[in-house]
């Protein structure tokens, strides 16, 4: 109960599979089936023939987990995504390794990453592309191993302060890490505070989350993954959490960068459909005219 909680009072838990290689996830609630396998593998396959078509290395991935419909929210968890010279892409990301009880970064395959949702007869993946000036200044900086360490906190708080240093979620990690490219800053052991001075010069606001009761700000008293006190008294008195989410992220990347191109895939247990442009496809998976729609049965 404390973690379901925790889930939902978050928004940002990293959904995964149960094992990927020798990473352990933290919300995965059961074993998926056959047929569940093989729907969410043929979603993948979409998923890498999108990224695929793209000439360029680098794209911006958010994914959905759990059913977040009553805080309005569809995305949980976002990663970046880079493509090695042999043409494999791979997701990196932050998740919180449950055995170790601190975050770690993760590289993690298309399949792997398509496969890490709570629902799999219902999911959503966004992809955005990036254009070339985005991409170029960006692949350096993802695959510099260190600067993505230095950019990793060693305290986890699944709702995290956009603007704190104590804590960090999946989210707060890929932003900052967003800001280490395009601000070209150099590697360093204050390297998360420069990111977020960046962020900050260059006005990334997250909305912040209505929370709606106390209720659910009390669970932070109770579950070791949720902190309140990297957020403002003025935020915590409001009941408004300022967190980064997929969709602030996306935001900014569409202000700083307009040229970008988004794609949206979404299954439900009888449908992949492919939905482009910057509005979302509708609920359920739901197509409209001019979506492709691919049936996953016969």
């Amino acid at each position: 109960m404390k973690r379901r909680l925790a889930l939902l009072l978050c928004l940002l838990v990293s959904a995964g599979a149960a094992h990927a290689s020798s990473a352990r996830f933290c919300d995965r609630s059961h074993e998926l089936s056959a047929a569940e396998q093989d729907r969410l593998l043929r979603f993948a396959a979409v998923l890498r023939d999108e990224l695929a078509a793209t000439d360029e290395s680098v794209a911006l991935l958010s994914r959905s987990g759990l059913d977040l419909s009553r805080f309005h929210i569809r995305y949980s968890h976002a990663a970046v995504a880079w493509r090695s010279e042999q043409g494999v892409w791979s997701a990196r990301q932050l998740y919180y390794a449950c055995d170790e009880g601190r975050p770690r970064i993760y590289d993690q395959g298309m399949a792997g990453f398509a496969m890490g949702t709570d629902d799999a007869n219902l999911g959503y993946l966004s992809i955005v592309r990036l254009p070339p000036q985005a991409a170029l200044a960006l692949r350096p900086a993802v695959l510099d191993t260190r600067r993505a360490l230095h950019l990793l906190a060693a305290q986890y708080s699944a709702n995290a302060y956009a603007y704190s240093l104590r804590y960090q979620n999946c989210n707060q990690w890929l932003i900052e890490m967003l800001a280490a490219g395009w601000g070209g800053l150099a590697d360093g052991e204050d390297l998360r505070e420069r990111a977020q001075a960046w962020l900050r010069d260059e006005q990334y606001a997250p909305q912040p989350v209505e929370v709606g009761s106390r209720f659910w700000m009390l669970a932070s008293y109770f579950v070791p993954l949720l902190h309140l006190d990297d957020h403002p008294d003025a935020d915590r008195a409001a009941l408004q959490l300022r967190i980064s989410l997929p969709t602030t992220i996306e935001d900014f990347v569409r202000a700083r960068f307009p040229q970008s191109e988004r794609v949206e895939l979404c299954h439900d247990d009888k449908q992949i459909v492919i939905h482009r442009g910057w509005t979302p496809v509708a609920d359920g998976c739901k197509p409209a005219d001019g979506d492709r729609v691919i049936p996953l049965v016969d």
